[in-house]
């Protein structure tokens, strides 16, 4: 008992058990691909964490990751109970779990108040986006975002559209409300080296400048730039 009392950097976890919990079947080559200590679940989730919270646009969603940290938060709830009152390990043990209950639920609002910010733009991208690209949004998220619209527009219609001429009663919110700032400047840290990165485009004042980013090396750059490499796990935002 003594091992489950440890914290989760100790432990094992696979991101197919969170997933099969309902009985179906994982293949074990499937299994064996996607085995991962809980430490490495959490160093997933803060990655998430950190990029969402960075990002001036709303990134696609981790809702295995944040299913399988669910999960592990409710194991170590579970050990939790096992500790004998007074045991050292029993306050070592519950700082982990509130250190891992804070980054998801600030991850959460994170993507939450993109949603309420930019939910017209959000919702477009989703709608446009092609066949086995990857949601930008949970169900949840989603259910969340099309209620935010449609409230949004009652509440405008209510208050002032109908009171205004019949040709100014409809609002395009595409329009009305702003984009993400994608020009907008953020730190990162590179995870993987990358070539003939295009900072700046040629234009009239300047030629096409490019750089190339060295692993483990830090940058200052407009996000527009990274943002392929941010989705693909190159980089990392801080």
């Amino acid at each position: 008992q003594a091992d489950d009392l440890i914290p989760s950097h100790l432990g094992k976890k696979t991101m197919s058990d969170a997933l099969s919990d309902d009985g179906s079947d994982v293949h074990q080559d499937e299994t064996q691909e996607e085995v991962m200590t809980p430490a490495e679940l959490i160093g997933k989730l803060e990655e998430a964490w950190l990029n969402e919270k960075f990002s001036p646009e709303l990134l696609e969603n981790k809702s295995e990751v944040v299913e399988c940290a669910m999960e592990q938060l409710s194991h170590m709830e579970e050990n939790l109970q096992r500790v004998k009152k007074g045991d050292m390990k029993a306050s070592v043990h519950r700082m982990e779990i509130d250190r891992i209950r804070f980054v998801l639920s600030s991850y959460l609002r994170a993507r939450l108040q993109k949603i309420e910010k930019f939910f017209p733009h959000v919702l477009e991208r989703e709608k446009s986006r092609g066949e086995g690209d990857p949601s930008l949004l949970s169900p949840e998220e989603f259910a969340f975002a099309k209620e935010y619209y449609a409230n949004t527009e009652t509440y405008l219609k209510a208050i002032a559209l109908k009171r205004m001429p019949p040709n100014l009663q409809a609002v395009d919110m595409l329009k009305a409300v702003p984009e993400p700032c994608l020009d907008s400047f953020v730190f990162l840290r590179v995870k993987e080296r990358q070539e003939n990165i295009m900072v700046e485009p040629e234009s009239d004042d300047q030629r096409e400048y490019v750089v190339d980013l060295e692993e483990g090396s830090q940058h200052l750059m407009r996000y527009r730039a990274v943002a392929p490499l941010v989705s693909s796990g190159a980089v990392q935002l801080i």
